[in-house]
């Protein structure tokens, strides 16, 4: 049986706080006692506040191109006059804006991802396991977009001591047919269910899960940095219309 809940304890983070130190005191004070096997989700929010990764900006716009390597593409709301732009960003994820948040921050100022998810992931999962005696995993989670899907949801942008993806090819459906590509990135899945309890609003930034310890393991398993599917295996690197354009643009030159 899969559970999930999500303590409360965790206050406004400084730049500097001792991350760990919170989440286990958090833990620590929580009717329910951390056990092998159960996976933490914390909100990248507070991990990129504890490690001070806030940006003096007035110009969020100018913030978001300092943190693209590729544009996917840009569209401009009629109605508002805003401009959405969904780019491949410094660690590999293509999202809406490159992660650079305005929301709950000093006014002027805007908060980019952290800058190593797995390597922050990897560290609280280390700090907890040695507080608490028990081999849990840590998994950082993130709010982002679907392509073809309308709103929003919390997917992994880091891992510690986690599997971020259960591969089932090679075994068999109910019927007995093989499964040939079938690879559940039960990390994302997990942050989803977590996002269920923790909110947006609710000043409760990290949540337990419980139920698939099959999934905690070693420290120097992949990250979720092994997730974005970039390069060579990406079947959709443009927009329609950005692919739209070079393609009548080439189809000119060659005229």
């Amino acid at each position: 049986m899969l559970q999930a809940w999500a303590p409360d304890g965790i206050g406004e983070i400084a730049a500097g706080a001792d991350l760990a130190a919170v989440i286990g005191d958090a833990l620590a004070a929580s009717d329910e006692q951390i056990l092998a096997g159960d996976i933490v989700v914390v909100t990248s929010k507070i991990i990129s506040k504890a490690e001070g990764r806030f940006v003096v900006a007035d110009d969020r716009e100018e913030a978001i191109t300092a943190e693209t390597v590729r544009l996917v593409a840009s569209r401009t709301n009629p109605e508002t006059g805003g401009t959405t732009r969904i780019v491949e960003n410094r660690l590999g994820i293509v999202s809406a804006a490159a992660g650079v948040d305005a929301s709950n921050t000093p006014e002027g100022t805007i908060l980019l991802l952290p800058e190593d998810p797995d390597a922050s992931a990897c560290s609280l999962a280390a700090a907890l396991r040695a507080r608490f005696g028990v081999d849990v995993g840590v998994l950082v989670s993130d709010t982002l977009g679907r392509a073809w899907r309308a709103g929003q949801v919390d997917q992994a942008i880091g891992a510690g001591g986690v599997h971020v993806f259960e591969d089932l090819r090679g075994s068999t459906d109910t019927q007995g047919r093989p499964l040939a590509v079938t690879l559940p990135c039960v990390a994302d899945e997990l942050c989803s269910a977590a996002e269920l309890v923790k909110g947006k609003a609710t000043g409760r930034p990290i949540a337990i899960v419980r139920g698939r310890a099959d999934l905690v393991g070693s420290l120097d398993l992949p990250g979720a940095r092994s997730i974005p599917r970039t390069g060579p295996t990406d079947m959709f690197r443009k927009g329609y219309d950005e692919a739209f354009a070079d393609g009548y643009t080439a189809g000119r030159s060659d005229a």
